[in-house]
């Protein structure tokens, strides 16, 4: 496997600023050095995992610039930047894309009025692009990024508000196979789930509530957050190895291991050909 690279940003300005999904509450905030020390359990995990970290600087005003998984889509040397649909995390975008310009990539936009938030929507299993929409991407978004790249693009409607992105109720881990919390899609995409990929793997409602999906996949072993045991029993039936991290502090801001990450280099389960 060649070596994975993953952009990662240090939760320096990390906290919880304002409320833009259902996790968040002001009242409740975060604890910086308990957000630095599980921050770090995951990145120093990653590197003990073969991966190549890279870094980008946080900036003040910036809280959510630590989940850079939203920060766009990479294929290839090509880096399609998000379009939030929140202002305050709009601003990530010139950082986001000024680093991307700056390692090689060539940055490319989505047309005005169309709203799309990265890897967090926008997931491959195999030469497939899945897609969700509705609460932060729009279906119009994926369809034009599927033209763009010539990929099959399939919308999947996101239908309970707790998983506003795709990342935090799906996860491909190798082509064919994924992780998926059925009842956060309409009926009809959980039938799309079901008729094109080969092997899915439910989790139930109280991991998934812990963002047993928002997992990192680094060859065969799927990083989760702490405290989802009947999906780690079923992953370790499919063959892969399970390791826990608490990542509570960033829980509370609606996200965990995959969104603090984003490939560099391609999911592994993507599997795509970019020749």
């Amino acid at each position: 496997m060649p070596t994975p690279r993953i952009l990662m940003c240090p939760p320096d300005f990390y906290g919880i600023e304002y409320e833009i999904n259902p996790w968040m509450s002001r009242s409740r905030g975060s604890t910086p050095e308990r957000a630095h020390a599980q921050w770090r359990g995951l990145h120093d995990t990653l590197v003990k995992l073969g991966v190549q970290v890279e870094l980008l600087t946080p900036q003040p005003g910036l809280p959510d610039l630590v989940f850079t998984a939203n920060a766009g889509l990479v294929f290839g040397q090509r880096f399609f930047s998000s379009r939030f649909r929140h202002e305050v995390r709009a601003r990530e975008s010139p950082c986001f894309d000024a680093w991307f310009a700056g390692h090689g990539f060539t940055v490319e936009h989505l047309p005005d009025g169309m709203f799309f938030e990265g890897a967090g929507d926008a997931l491959f299993c195999g030469p497939t692009l899945f897609a969700g929409y509705r609460i932060r991407s729009d279906a119009a978004s994926h369809q034009h990024l599927g033209k763009t790249l010539n990929r099959l693009v399939l919308p999947l409607e996101l239908v309970d508000r707790r998983f506003y992105h795709l990342d935090t109720c799906f996860c491909p881990v190798v082509p064919g196979r994924a992780i998926y919390f059925p009842e956060a899609f309409d009926h009809y995409g959980q039938r799309v789930l079901e008729t094109h990929i080969d092997k899915l793997l439910p989790v139930v409602e109280a991991e998934a509530a812990r963002f047993a999906c928002n997992a990192v996949v680094v060859g065969k072993t799927v990083i989760v957050n702490a405290g989802s045991e009947r999906l780690a029993a079923d992953l370790r039936g499919w063959g892969f190895d399970v390791i826990f991290l608490e990542l509570d502090e960033f829980i509370k801001a609606g996200g965990s291991a995959k969104c603090l990450t984003l490939r560099l280099d391609g999911e592994d389960a993507a599997a795509w050909d970019v020749g």
